[in-house]
């Protein structure tokens, strides 16, 4: 997992206003990677329709890097072992035409990630092709935009997580993924906000709050909408 700690009481005296804003929404960067690595696991369902030997070759090299990116060991499972594991970055190179090479962006992406890494994590993560699932692309896609965030292309990284919150809706009933949907969009409206683009990222808020009823961030939005509301 990223480290990205937060100690709020030092940084409020340390940094001026604008960079709190952006370092408070650097904390929430982890939470798209969080949940990428616990439903990453479920698009391994791939595996279990593989349409050939190609396809069953890039399984069986990608299991294990799995296990190396499961424990934590990043390198390794970015560049490969001694013992015939030939690492994500050669997976997504020699198998790219597959699920499982596609995966291995993914994965590659979000092992830079978590090794500080933005610039790597950047290249990997868009080079992951997204689809039509619920949770697993929304969330690459949020993670890609706080890789963004990391390397300063704010623009994008806000068009990313929008872009995040939009995939989800889609597929969720009533067009309304209270579950994730919100927090890319705070996430969006927080770096608006670093850039002192407060209108944009009221309207983001407002919107929240007239959509998201059911989310778990909708009782907090109302102290964002005042943040901002303040001239």
């Amino acid at each position: 997992m990223a480290n990205i700690k937060e100690n709020k009481g030092t940084m409020d005296n340390a940094l001026s206003q604008k960079e709190a804003v952006f370092m408070k929404h650097k904390k929430a960067i982890s939470l798209a990677i969080i949940v990428i690595i616990l439903v990453v696991a479920s698009i391994i369902c791939y595996n279990n329709y593989v349409s050939g030997p190609r396809e069953q070759e890039a399984s069986t090299a990608l299991a294990k890097g799995q296990e190396y990116f499961a424990s934590q060991q990043y390198d390794i499972a970015l560049k490969g072992d001694s013992t015939g594991y030939k690492g994500f970055l050669a997976i997504a190179s020699d198998y790219g035409s597959t699920d499982a090479g596609n995966l291995a962006n993914l994965y590659a992406g979000l092992c830079y990630a978590n090794l500080d890494k933005w610039n790597d994590a950047v290249k990997y993560l868009d080079a992951y092709s997204t689809s039509d699932d619920a949770m697993i692309s929304p969330a690459a896609v949020a993670a890609l935009g706080n890789a963004y965030a990391h390397v300063k292309q704010l623009d994008k990284a806000v068009d990313c997580l929008k872009k995040a919150a939009s995939m989800a809706d889609k597929q969720a009933e009533g067009n309304a993924n209270n579950s994730i949907s919100p927090s890319f969009l705070i996430q969006a409206g927080e770096i608006l906000e670093s850039q002192g683009k407060k209108d944009e990222a009221l309207k983001i808020y407002q919107d929240i709050k007239a959509k998201y009823v059911n989310s778990p961030v909708y009782g907090e939005i109302d102290k964002y909408i005042e943040r901002v509301s303040v001239k």
